[in-house]
């Protein structure tokens, strides 16, 4: 299951501080295998029922940058969207996703800088109530006036 808002691109000269987007994903076994192969990640905890069972999560989980790419997949297609460059992002993993779960990873417009067009985004993702990551990213916002 996928669940996005309209892809494309916000221009910096069009963007409003509370402005939002989101997506919603089912995180499947698949995924999980998928990222730890392309990650070469393969730690146990995500892959191996027997070995997951024995930790603290007593159970598999997906892995944390898992989750953080469906915040990077909102800020590439939605806020602000195409053509926007990743500065840097803050993330603090508060509850684990597990395979099944339906996460929702949304981004919030904190602060605008049009001299520099730099975005100052608030990012969390949470599974129904539950909140399983948030942070805060700064990205180059696409301009008109580059185009």
């Amino acid at each position: 299951m996928l669940d996005n808002m309209p892809r494309g691109t916000i221009c910096i000269e069009d963007l409003e501080i509370g402005m939002s987007r989101y997506l919603v994903k089912q995180i499947t076994d698949r995924d999980i295998e998928l990222f730890a192969e392309v990650s070469t990640d393969c730690n146990p905890v995500h892959l191996d029922d027997s070995y997951a069972q024995d930790t603290i999560f007593e159970g598999r989980i997906a892995h944390g940058m898992l989750t953080a790419g469906l915040i990077s997949a909102v800020i590439g297609e939605q806020l602000p969207g195409h053509g926007t460059v990743y500065l840097g992002q803050s993330l603090r993993f508060l509850a684990p996703v597990r395979p099944g779960d339906t996460v929702r990873a949304e981004v919030t417009v904190l602060a605008i800088d049009h001299s520099k067009r730099r975005v100052t985004l608030e990012t969390h993702a949470s599974v129904g109530k539950t909140l399983v990551l948030k942070g805060e990213a700064l990205v180059l916002a696409p301009s008109r006036k580059f185009d």
